[in-house]
């Protein structure tokens, strides 16, 4: 695939706009989880990622990335990766060419928003345009509240309505049509959802918003193959009141849109594996 440059019109769009002059290299390298080097123009570029997961299965050699480019001109790092196109392994019967795919890309497939920033600016975005529901009648969210010794990307508050506790996580790992969360095993995630449950138990209201940065995701359940300590916290949080709002992502080279709730997945009986994703 060729290296190309993007420009993204201006006019309405996206709740979340990319910038003008994003590139697309194709991936060679991961260096210490925040480095990633492309291949673009026919030379070396660095980008940041800020993704500490695994990303599992999205980061094969030749890959198509897109990156960003950085807001403070004297960053080390000029760029910073948004996007991986992942190319689908079963075609569908009907057409799914998506619009701005790779030229050389066979077959169908999608892109995939690997930034961990996005979920929380969305989150904000969606609020303020009125597209939240289970945050309907409040008039006020504060990004980074602090509560105790953690700190929660989102804090809701409003009139004669109990305060609502919000933390968001990036989705990048789908496994027979099944989202989930983490993609490695995540001792901060952890600690998120017991912060979340007390919450709950001092009367106050907590939820957790996962983003699916993809669309072949048509439910959400915990990875508990990954990180089996987080499956039994989150089936415990859901039962003692924190609200779990999965949500579809729509993303493109133009930006990220908030697509639709998914359901939850039953939790599965005590001794059933799935097998490891692909």
């Amino acid at each position: 695939m060729p290296s190309q440059k993007i420009d993204i019109p201006h006019g309405s769009g996206p709740l979340l706009p990319l910038p003008d002059n994003c590139v697309i290299g194709t991936f060679a390298e991961r260096h210490k989880r925040f480095c990633v080097r492309l291949r673009y123009g026919g030379h070396d570029l660095w980008v940041h990622s800020n993704n500490t997961g695994s990303m599992l299965g999205l980061l094969r050699p030749g890959t198509p990335v897109l990156a960003s480019p950085a807001d403070h001109p004297h960053r080390k790092l000029k760029y910073t990766q948004e996007c991986v196109w992942l190319e689908a392994r079963a075609v569908p019967a009907t057409s799914c060419a998506a619009p701005d795919a790779p030229e050389e890309s066979s077959g169908c497939g999608f892109w995939v928003g690997v930034n961990t920033g996005v979920p929380n600016r969305l989150l904000e975005a969606a609020f303020h345009a009125g597209r939240l529901p289970f945050a309907a009648g409040y008039d006020n969210l504060t990004r980074e509240a602090r509560r105790r010794d953690s700190r929660l990307d989102g804090l809701f508050t409003g009139p004669k309505l109990p305060p609502l506790w919000v933390e968001c996580k990036n989705v990048t790992l789908v496994e027979d049509d099944v989202a989930l969360f983490p993609d490695a095993a995540s001792e901060r995630g952890k600690k998120h959802l017991r912060d979340l449950m007390d919450i709950v138990t001092h009367g106050e209201r907590a939820a957790m918003f996962y983003l699916v940065q993809r669309p072949d995701g048509r439910c959400f359940a915990p990875a508990d193959v990954i990180d089996p300590e987080y499956a039994v916290l989150f089936w415990e949080a859901h039962a003692a009141g924190v609200e779990m709002y999965p949500f579809r992502a729509l993303v493109s080279p133009n930006g990220t849109d908030l697509g639709e709730p998914l359901p939850l997945r039953d939790r599965p009986k005590i001794g059933d594996r799935r097998k490891h994703a692909r």
